[in-house]
């Protein structure tokens, strides 16, 4: 085994942690499940899983430390996310409650798009990458070489981690969600909150 053992375990228990703590991810996976149903909420979980399956890539090729060394093409990325987020953000202020009972080529769509958002969201949050190049290498050990294999296995890792309690937190948030918005107005509501979330985590990413 590449990793060393001891130092793989307390990733485990790290990841789940840091997974399990409420953050800008959760946040925003929360208000979409929420708005959405707990398809959307497991969909969302997906593209975040994609998203950081592309971070642990370029950190692993080393395109983590390019973006983290120049000030110029993290800033581009930054404003990038956050202008993607309000636009997010705008377009659920302005969509109202949806009938119960919605065509199955339009979920498909919804769907589509659900996950288009969360995978690009993620992408351009290039926090991720600088957290990447600060938290895996801990977890390497020098003793056993290969340091690439095991940045990749140790993010790989994070991502099937992530991906598991997100979906479980977006199927959770979802049926709450479907169960407020049978409530008359309540999915207007649920989907403004949505995009004063997105607005938020836009003015939080940019700050």
């Amino acid at each position: 085994m590449p990793l060393n053992l001891a130092l793989f375990l307390v990733f485990l228990v790290a990841i789940l942690l840091i997974c399990v703590t409420p953050g800008p991810d959760m946040l925003y996976l929360v208000a979409t499940s929420l708005s959405q149903g707990p398809l959307a909420g497991v969909v969302a979980s997906v593209g975040m899983a994609i998203g950081m399956l592309v971070h642990t890539l370029a950190v692993t090729l080393g395109l983590g430390a390019v973006l983290a060394a120049s000030p110029v093409a993290y800033e581009v990325v930054k404003y990038g996310g956050a202008a993607y987020l309000i636009y997010m953000g705008v377009q659920a202020w302005r969509t109202r409650s949806e009938p119960a009972r919605t065509p199955a080529v339009q979920d498909r769509v919804a769907t589509r798009r659900v996950l288009w958002r969360a995978t690009v969201t993620n992408i351009l949050n290039p926090k991720i990458i600088l957290f990447y190049l600060a938290f895996l290498p801990q977890f390497v050990d020098a003793g056993r070489g290969h340091p690439t294999l095991q940045l990749l296995i140790l993010g790989l890792t994070f991502v099937v981690v992530g991906l598991l309690v997100d979906s479980l937190i977006g199927i959770t948030a979802g049926r709450l969600g479907r169960w407020l918005q049978r409530r008359r107005g309540a999915g207007t509501i649920l989907n403004r909150i949505a995009g004063t979330v997105f607005i938020a985590l836009a003015v939080r990413l940019v700050i």
